[in-house]
């Protein structure tokens, strides 16, 4: 999918468990006088190291809205007509039973009658010329007719519905992928260390979350490059692949931000309750 499924990234909140590796006891009084000192001083380097990735997650929501706009402000690479001609060449090679279409506002209706309310919301965006989808469960490929060129990455995706369990995988595992911090924070809990300490998971939440999305980075650009390369085998040197190939590395940019993003939420989600605990 074109569309950047996160592309208002979001950063949300959650309650991971937190271990206070400061409750030590001791007869000595100077103890008990510097150990508030000292938790102090942790809670202070953990809010601002809250503030960084709050940052961080700013920055990347902000680079990805840039790299959403360029995509959509790309010019097209050939005409309509050449767009349809490889698509058509698409479904008839590789056997596809997809519905393909490119939306405006003249004819979404039609769309939205046919295949309900559940794509409603969805099908307009794309009639606005903002995205571009396919949906397996309703074996429909759709784009903008203002940007029909996307319609190639779209299909991408149904070749890659129908290609083997592997790379079906992929694609259902951007299901899953944003409960991620939540899984790492119950496997946490689950693996607690007695003493408290940190353990691999805590440590290493922000990669950790970043991985669960790694699968879906994968399946875009896979589709990405199907469409680049049907569209090279039909047309040929007749037409210059650079601007499709630039609007589709900016397309892949924003779910490779998607997945830092969702790095920088496990982490933060960690940070986050570290804080609430103190």
């Amino acid at each position: 999918m074109i569309k950047n499924i996160n592309s208002n990234l979001s950063y949300g909140s959650y309650n991971p468990y937190y271990y206070d590796n400061y409750g030590r006891n001791s007869y000595r009084n100077y103890y008990e006088i510097e150990e508030p000192q000292e938790n102090n001083q942790d809670i202070g380097n953990t809010a601002i190291k809250a503030g960084v990735l709050q940052l961080f997650a700013l920055g990347l929501h902000k680079i990805s809205e840039f790299c959403s706009t360029k995509l959509m402000q790309g010019k097209e690479f050939t005409t309509e007509q050449n767009v349809k001609t490889v698509a058509e060449r698409m479904v008839k090679d590789n056997k596809l039973k997809v519905d393909v279409g490119f939306i405006d506002n003249n004819n979404v209706t039609k769309y939205t009658q046919k295949y309900g309310q559940a794509l409603g919301k969805e099908l307009d965006v794309v009639a606005a010329g903002k995205n571009a989808f396919y949906a397996d469960k309703f074996k429909l490929a759709v784009a903008p007719k203002s940007k029909p060129s996307l319609i190639l990455h779209e299909l991408g995706h149904a070749i890659n519905a129908h290609k083997g369990k592997f790379l079906k995988l992929l694609q259902k595992s951007r299901m899953i992928a944003s409960a991620a911090p939540t899984v790492l924070l119950m496997l946490d809990g689950v693996f607690r260390r007695e003493d408290n300490k940190p353990n691999f998971i805590e440590r290493n939440a922000g990669i950790l979350g970043f991985l669960s999305f790694l699968p879906t980075i994968a399946e875009e650009g896979i589709a990405s490059i199907r469409g680049v390369k049907a569209a090279k085998n039909v047309l040929g040197k007749t037409v210059n692949l650079k601007a499709l190939k630039r609007n589709y590395f900016f397309a892949w940019c924003t779910y490779l931000l998607a997945g830092i993003g969702l790095g920088i939420a496990a982490k933060l989600s960690f940070v986050q309750n570290r804080l609430e605990r103190n």
